[in-house]
């Protein structure tokens, strides 16, 4: 994502949250409409504007460039809130997402087949993000590091076991859209393959493996 910036100074990161992936060496203005998420942006990030992305409090080409990450599927009208991004940006446009449409590949959909349709209703698909934003688009599939230290799902493709922990799986908010029963079994389910080894025969070369090309997407978007 910040390679995709290019050498844009002034930046606007749209949903910011606690400012995880927000650039350090430019002008970034971040807007985040979540108090709870505002009052966890250390103390090294800028101060969030309280604002919607569908409805951006600036002129006109206001930046040299805009991004948001992990951040469009819970807007309430996309095609606004990229619109948006597009009119304060006189240069790229940057999202980092996730493609619900190759979330079946990964393995823990064996253990909870239900997720799958619980993100497409919920991620918006990546041709659909292409149309919205127009213009040159380019996507890139982003490769997950063994050691990700984002908690989100494919994060621990290497290391299944975190996801027999309730708290790493509270921190996904997909699985908040799961019938706890379904969540239970699954859980039972892996917990039992690992045991058996069932797990290691045929996902065992995950464990060490660099990198893993999944559901994460950068989209570049040129004016």
């Amino acid at each position: 994502m910040h390679g995709a910036l290019g050498d844009a100074r002034s930046v606007i990161n749209v949903g910011a949250g606690a400012g995880s992936y927000e650039p350090t060496d430019r002008d970034v203005t971040a807007v985040e409409p979540s108090a709870a998420m505002r009052a966890q942006r250390p103390p090294h990030v800028v101060v969030a504007v309280d604002a919607v992305a569908e409805q951006l409090p600036f002129p006109d080409d206001r930046f040299d460039a805009a991004m948001a990450t992990i951040t469009v599927h819970q807007w309430r009208d996309l095609a606004r809130g990229l619109a948006e991004m597009r009119r304060v940006s006189r240069g790229p446009v940057v999202i980092l997402a996730f493609d619900p449409d190759t979330l079946a590949e990964f393995w823990m959909m064996k253990y909870i087949p239900e997720m799958v349709e619980v993100a497409k209703s919920r991620d918006p698909s990546i041709p659909r993000l292409v149309e919205l934003l127009g213009g040159t688009t380019a996507v890139v599939n982003v490769p997950i590091p063994l050691d990700c230290v984002d908690g989100f799902l494919e994060a621990f493709y290497g290391r299944p076991e975190r996801l027999l922990e309730e708290p790493v799986r509270r921190a996904q908010s997909t699985w908040s859209f799961i019938d706890p029963a379904a969540t239970a079994r699954a859980v039972a389910d892996l917990r039992a393959d690992l045991e058996s080894g069932d797990w290691d025969r045929q996902h065992g070369a995950l464990r060490t493996q660099p990198e893993y090309l999944g559901t994460l997407r950068l989209l570049v978007a040129h004016p």
